[in-house]
């Protein structure tokens, strides 16, 4: 089993709290990794496990085993129980651990019933650190999902293929999505095509046939089914017009080239797409990668109407650092000035220029360097 970097913050947060949920798309991983805590281990959203829950209610909540209650968005009745149980014995921690497919569903309830007594983390498909640097272009390929292909490569792209075709006719209309399975295979399709790009709502609804308001709402589920990420402009006091459209991005780029039919890396490389591709494909491990550690920092990108951009600004509370992507092993010292150029107009403390290089050169205000070596100055820095 891949160890996965986020069990060492799930365990600090079950020591904490009394519950903790532990959110992220189907097939991540989230079974897997809350199993690996021991406990008792209920799929709530199968019959059969809510009624051992509610037959053994007593027992597990006077027990001293972690309760695991798996999709647990599916089963309202479970929050009040919970607040209950929790209410009983406030000073008992690690008691319940709660997965979740839909991050706004399972937030509603959350707020509802849970607010200050459950701790929230997110768990994403695989990331470039756990399963090797040296696996870059395969990640980089078939995704991070563990059964997608990144451990079986025979199993990419049918597993990918699969996986859309049941989100869209079951999984998605199943959590509360009103458009029918064939528009949503659109959406999904017409998405990959914009990957990466400014969203323009009116566009893609025209081309739908839906309203600009009916396409919003579409995204927005996409969104917290954890398929899609919206990365926010940065707004900067400037004399320069800014685009402000926020851009949209595939969270894993497996998903993202099964839909655009790619299956292998040379086909890959042959896109014209895949300087797109490469910079979702970073910028997804980067925020990731920073919430898998427990940092929480604010993400945007920037870009002028006269081609001045910065893919991804990382902002904590006491720093901003810019990032720009290039899916190239020569960046130019042209890139570089540009960037720093760019930079200046955000107030970025620290610029980098992420590319596949083999040839790093870095300072203490940033410098050109490959995504394997930032992600490991993001985890030293975290240490």
């Amino acid at each position: 089993m891949i160890d996965r970097l986020l069990k060492t913050l799930l365990q600090k947060r079950l020591s904490q709290m009394p519950a903790v949920a532990l959110l992220g798309p189907r097939q991540c991983g989230k079974t897997t990794l809350a199993k690996s805590c021991g406990g008792i281990y209920l799929d709530i959203e199968q019959e059969k496990g809510r009624t051992h829950l509610d037959l053994g209610w007593e027992g597990f909540v006077t027990g001293n085993e972690l309760i695991i209650l798996d999709e647990a968005q599916t089963f309202p009745e479970v929050f009040q129980k919970l607040r209950g149980a929790i209410d009983e014995e406030r000073g008992r921690n690690g008691r319940f651990l709660l997965l979740g497919s839909v991050s706004p569903a399972l937030m509603l309830r959350v707020s509802e019933s849970l607010a200050g007594r459950l701790g929230i983390l997110e768990l994403t498909p695989l990331l470039l650190p756990e399963i090797g640097f040296e696996r870059l272009d395969d990640l980089w390929l078939t995704g991070g999902y563990p059964d997608g292909g990144i451990i079986s490569s025979q199993d990419f792209p049918n597993w990918e293929n699969d996986y859309l075709r049941l989100m869209a006719e079951r999984d998605l209309p199943t959590w509360g999505l009103k458009a029918s399975p064939r528009m949503t295979e659109r959406l999904l399709k017409m998405t990959a095509a914009l990957d990466a790009q400014p969203l323009n709502l009116s566009q893609l609804g025209q081309s739908l046939g839906i309203s600009h308001p009916t396409v919003r709402s579409y995204l927005d589920f996409l969104e917290g089914a954890y398929l899609l990420r919206s990365l926010p402009p940065f707004h900067a006091n400037i004399r320069k017009r800014l685009i402000k459209a926020p851009r949209l991005y595939w969270r894993d780029t497996g998903l993202l080239h099964s839909l655009m039919g790619v299956k292998t890396f040379e086909q890959l490389l042959d896109q014209p797409w895949v300087g797109a591709s490469w910079e979702g494909f970073v910028i997804e491990q980067i925020i990731s990668l920073y919430g898998t550690l427990g940092k929480d920092p604010e993400y945007y990108y920037f870009r002028t109407s006269d081609g001045h951009e910065i893919d991804l600004i990382v902002e904590f509370a006491n720093e901003r650092i810019g990032i720009e992507i290039k899916c190239t092993s020569s960046p130019s010292l042209q890139d570089f000035r540009r960037l720093k150029k760019t930079a200046e107009m955000c107030d970025c403390a620290k610029t980098y220029l992420i590319s596949r290089t083999s040839d790093p050169l870095l300072n203490e205000s940033g410098g050109s360097v490959n995504l394997p070596g930032f992600l490991r100055m993001i985890m030293e820095v975290s240490k």
